[in-house]
């Protein structure tokens, strides 16, 4: 099960692995790793401060942007059938309100918002 840890503001991906017998954690939606390891949460904070750090020391040194761009553009490839079933439901969505239903682009939209409750 993975969880999220907040630290100074960045989010890192938590996993116990078990055999080592440690948390593993890594920043994520960085421009390059930042990953730590501890035998307990408050160590694993602590670790993950420090291994951040050290990151975005680095970065400011290099001249380099921490954090990934994104454009809001991304490719999904989904079966033909499913694709065909998203396409329709995007094109008949709002019809019974007379409006002309919405872009395939908006209908996957909406379907992520909701999956993501933003």
């Amino acid at each position: 099960m993975n969880n999220i840890m907040i630290i100074d503001g960045y989010r890192a991906v938590i996993q116990y692995d078990p055999d080592i017998e440690m948390f593993r954690g890594e920043c994520i939606k960085l421009s390059g790793g930042a990953d730590f390891y501890a035998d307990s949460v408050a160590r694993l904070r602590d670790e993950g401060k420090i291994s951040l750090r050290i990151f975005l020391d680095e970065c400011q040194k290099r001249g380099i942007k921490p954090t990934k761009s994104y454009s809001g553009k991304f490719q999904v490839r989904l079966p033909e059938e499913l694709h065909k079933h998203a396409a329709d439901a995007a094109t008949t969505k709002g019809q019974r309100t007379k409006d002309k239903g919405q872009s395939l682009n908006q209908f996957v939209t909406t379907a992520i918002e909701h999956e993501l409750s933003v």
